[in-house]
């Protein structure tokens, strides 16, 4: 056993760490831990709070995201009901316009219809007269003829244009 080169390697461990637990390698190596231990502590604590934080900001954005998509569709909504409002007034003004150029068409065409049966009146009215006229001119004969005549012409033509 002792000319084993192993359990020399053992032995000349056991001296190296028994040297350095006495020159307080020991304490300085457990120091080192705890002091890495305590950094690695520090740094999950960070992790930790950035995590919280970033759920934090997550959230944030998605109800804001959310508060957007709302308002998004609220637009949507106001514009298609603005868009269905103007439609229904354009449709309203259009059919105001038909009626009244329908109306004034109507208007037209019933003031065409009083001046052709003025101007049929007045022309029957003219050839009535002249009929009368020369029917009463060979029938009747001297001044008082002429008189009764002129008389009843002046009469029927007030009675015709009226």
């Amino acid at each position: 056993m002792f000319k084993e080169p192993e359990f020399w390697v053992a032995v000349a461990f056991f001296i190296f760490v028994g040297i350095v637990v006495y020159a307080g390698g020991a304490r300085a190596l457990f120091e080192g831990i705890d002091q890495r231990g305590k950094r690695i502590q520090a740094e999950l604590d960070e992790a930790r709070r950035l995590r919280e934080e970033a759920a934090q900001v997550l959230a944030d954005y998605r109800r804001r995201r959310e508060e957007a998509e709302r308002e998004a569709e609220a637009i949507v909504a106001s514009a298609r009901e603005e868009a269905q409002r103007s439609a229904e007034e354009a449709h309203q003004r259009m059919a105001d316009f038909v009626t009244r150029r329908t109306a004034a068409a109507e208007a037209k065409i019933a003031q065409a219809e009083t001046q052709a049966a003025a101007q049929v009146r007045a022309a029957a009215a003219d050839a009535a007269i002249r009929v009368s006229e020369a029917m009463l001119r060979e029938r009747l004969t001297g001044d008082a003829a002429q008189n009764l005549l002129n008389r009843s012409l002046d009469e029927v033509r007030t009675k015709l244009h009226s």
